[in-house]
């Protein structure tokens, strides 16, 4: 599945909407830069950059300076002599470089890369993840907006039934039977729209909590790009791409350098080290001279019993590395449930939106039907308001079954790794750069380098009413 079909399927329709309703690629774009679980994702990955100049910080040089400032308080016997007590000043500068460390430098590198390239991936899964809820937030809002729009309706039309129903009782045409019945489902249809309109709020605070904002008037949703006909096609995508399986495959391969890395301190090491001493005295010490001394050497440090740590920390090693690559075929079977569960669920909204569409014309059909027969005394009033209940109960099925058919296809995206914002084209600016911040540090050699204090640039949603009374708040974006 190429990742450019996305692209020109939903950059054809994103930009259509009406000039006052937002559209999903806003929605997306919104989300992409504001959400805090994604911005907080890439300060993760941050920390895994630095992870990998920390390791290799340990193959470097270092170099310190010691100044040290002395005066003898007094002296006994042996000690005495025609020098002065001091001060005395005695300064040091130490080089040393690790020429051999067993191996341990090298592989805690590859190890920390490793898990760099694994961080990378779990912030494409979860800027997929994101999306999948952003895209399923904005649908459950169109989704029950129309369910509360239909079920208004529905009131309205037994409203005017109850009204019908006792002018025709006022008249002997029905009995009190009838207008009980119409009373019964007009204060069902309000709950009903209660219960709408409750899920409603909620569908709008969810939108709030995931985009940043509260939904405006919301476009109809661009058409998904074309999906894989198969679900072993679907699975075969999944399994190459999908950023799960990366992430742990990564870590599994992080976890085997880990194991390289402790048996690396089985093996001796091998330092050099130069040094220069500059020493001098001051105040009435005309005797003592002062002078540098410069040396250089190397050491051979040949570990011989480490009171069986080496031992334990292998073994701690291998059941990590052991851990990781259990979780690797656990990830694999979820990505290959995940795929078939999307593909699955999105064939079977497809169908059941045909259905459901079938339903809604039959029972509009059979309502008008009702109705004329009733007008002429052969269909009683709970016949037609079973008919009215049948026709918005298929309706409401018909939106839940768009919204399910939509959410599903682009969950099925995700599962194969392509619901990311290279894929959808989004058109918010620059996309964030995962290497940027590798490629600045990962390689840095300077000790007070550094970023400034970090500043949260997620949105928040707290509005003036909300504030609570007590306590400064910061104000919101």
């Amino acid at each position: 599945m190429k990742r450019h079909l996305l692209i020109g399927a939903m950059a054809a329709t994103l930009l259509g909407g009406t000039a006052y309703a937002d559209t999903l690629r806003e929605a997306l774009n919104s989300t992409y830069h504001y959400n805090p679980t994604l911005n907080a994702q890439r300060e993760s990955l941050k920390s895994s950059d630095a992870g990998v100049a920390i390791a290799k910080a340990a193959g470097r040089p270092t170099v310190a300076g010691t100044v040290n400032l002395t005066r003898d308080i007094s002296r006994s016997g042996r000690f005495e002599s025609t020098l002065g007590k001091g001060p005395y000043v005695t300064s040091n500068v130490n080089l040393s470089y690790p020429v051999f460390q067993g191996g341990t430098v090298k592989n805690n590198i590859k190890a920390a890369k490793k898990r760099d390239e694994a961080g990378r991936a779990t912030l494409r899964a979860v800027e997929g993840d994101t999306f999948v809820e952003a895209v399923s937030a904005y649908m459950d809002v169109m989704r029950d907006r129309a369910a509360v729009e239909l079920n208004q309706n529905n009131v309205k039309v037994l409203q005017t039934n109850l009204e019908a129903t006792r002018d025709r009782f006022q008249i002997g045409d029905v009995t009190r039977t009838d207008v009980a019945q119409s009373e019964a489902r007009l204060s069902l249809g309000q709950t009903r729209l209660l219960l709408a309109k409750g899920n409603l709020t909620a569908s709008e605070e969810n939108y709030r909590r995931v985009i940043g904002k509260q939904p405006d008037s919301l476009a109809s949703p661009p058409p998904l790009p074309p999906l894989p006909t198969t679900a072993d096609e679907a699975v075969r995508i999944a399994l190459v791409d999908n950023p799960d399986l990366i992430s742990i495959l990564h870590q599994a391969e992080a976890a085997g350098y880990d194991v390289k890395s402790v048996r690396g301190t089985l093996l001796p090491t091998v330092s050099a080290f130069g040094s220069a001493e500059y020493d001098d005295a001051f105040g009435d010490n005309d005797n003592f001279l002062s002078g540098t001394t410069t040396s250089v050497g190397a050491q051979l440090r040949v570990p011989v019993y480490q009171g069986g740590l080496p031992a334990a920390r292998i073994r701690q090693a291998q059941a990590i590395e052991g851990q990781f690559l259990e979780n690797r075929i656990g990830t694999e079977r979820a990505v290959i449930s995940a795929t078939r569960s999307a593909f699955a669920n999105y064939h079977a909204a497809l169908e059941s939106i045909n259905s459901n569409d079938v339903a809604v014309k039959a029972n509009e059909l059979a309502l008008e039907g009702v109705r004329a027969e009733n007008s002429v005394g052969t269909r009683t009033i709970l016949d037609v308001l079973d008919a009215e209940q049948e026709l918005l109960n298929s309706q409401v099925l018909l939106v839940t079954a768009r919204r399910d058919a939509y959410v599903a296809g682009f969950q099925l995206l995700n599962a194969m790794g392509q619901a990311e914002a290279q894929d959808l084209g989004l058109d918010g600016g620059p996309l964030y750069d995962p290497l940027g911040n590798y490629r600045r540090v990962a390689g840095d050699w300077n000790d007070w380098s550094g970023d400034p204090k970090h500043l949260p640039v997620s949105t928040r949603t707290l509005t003036p009413a909300e504030t609570p009374a007590q306590g400064v708040t910061p104000p919101t974006r």
